[in-house]
């Protein structure tokens, strides 16, 4: 189960920051790419069953799937690929080239009581 080990790696990276801030934990940001493989649903329990009975335990996670992104081969412009009409929007082109897909990023954890005054 992929999710798991998402989990526990989100886990760990929130712990060790907590450990820093000397805060809770209460929510966090996560990103990943849209060809990656994640389900929502079954992370969001997986880190549930990871964080129970650690400080990360009743937090909340939020995930957003970036787009897929494209480069036009004719005119250089950057746009997101829309699988039921892959074509440039600026100039109509299908010449282009997939962009890499976006990481799996830890965005943000927001702390209550965290040391350095910030959340």
């Amino acid at each position: 189960m992929h999710e798991a080990t998402v989990a526990q790696s989100l886990i760990e990276a929130i712990l060790r920051e907590a450990e820093t801030r000397r805060g809770r934990p209460v929510r966090a940001k996560m990103s990943c790419g849209e060809l990656n493989k994640i389900n929502d649903e079954v992370l969001s329990f997986a880190f549930e069953a990871v964080a129970k009975g650690t400080l990360c335990e009743g937090m909340t996670l939020r995930i957003e799937h970036k787009p897929l992104q494209a480069r036009c081969q004719t005119c250089g412009e950057v746009f997101v690929v829309d699988v039921s009409n892959i074509r440039c929007p600026g100039c109509e082109g299908g010449d282009f080239e997939l962009l890499p897909d976006a990481p799996l990023v830890l965005e943000e954890i927001e702390f209550e009581g965290a040391e350095d005054g910030e959340g």
